[in-house]
């Protein structure tokens, strides 16, 4: 049987637009305003899970998902820098900001390091039943990129150059441990 997995990025808060570590403030209308617009568009199937982030989760109901909270999906902890926006961030620790963005290893901020959330994203992903229903998970940009890495066995070096987009759609389809990527389908079309 072939695992099928449907990744969609959650939409773009207007405090998200200010680069801020998991920010957990909850979307505004105008914020949710293009997952309704979207709705639809996305045909769950099968299970729908989200991160358990409200951007995640608020963004699963706007586009009329009932998606159930999964912890594994979560975005990367960063530790002490959780909160604080990514200008806070470079004039107070500067190089560990440059050492955490150069080195997939590394976790100055006392949360995890690139490597680990892959880990833990192809964790979810490999435990999932071959024999399951396909999943829809509403998810972080991180854990697309993550989910992506793992898919196609990349090197963690290479997280920062994938760019996700809001409300894009990125499917996968496994079999006997190797994955296929179909990347960032809009969700829109």
């Amino acid at each position: 049987m072939t695992v099928r997995v449907t990744l969609v990025s959650a939409v773009l808060g207007a405090a998200a637009r200010q680069p801020r570590f998991e920010d957990d403030r909850p979307l505004g209308e105008p914020d949710l305003r293009p997952a309704r617009e979207a709705a639809g568009r996305v045909d769950p199937g099968g299970l729908v899970v989200a991160a358990p982030s409200p951007r995640c989760t608020q963004t699963a109901e706007a586009l009329g998902l009932a998606a159930d909270p999964v912890p594994a999906l979560a975005g990367a902890a960063t530790g002490r820098w959780r909160g604080r926006t990514l200008e806070e961030v470079a004039a107070a620790e500067g190089g560990e900001l440059a050492r955490w963005l150069s080195d997939p290893a590394a976790a100055p901020h006392g949360g995890e390091s690139v490597l680990d959330l892959c880990a833990r994203v192809g964790g979810w992903l490999d435990a999932l039943p071959a024999d399951g229903p396909r999943v829809t998970a509403v998810v972080e940009p991180d854990v697309v990129r993550a989910a992506v890495l793992h898919a196609l066995g990349v090197p963690g070096a290479a997280f920062w150059r994938l760019d996700v987009e809001p409300l894009s759609v990125t499917r996968l389809s496994g079999r006997l441990g190797r994955w296929n990527v179909r990347l960032g389908r809009p969700s829109a079309q």
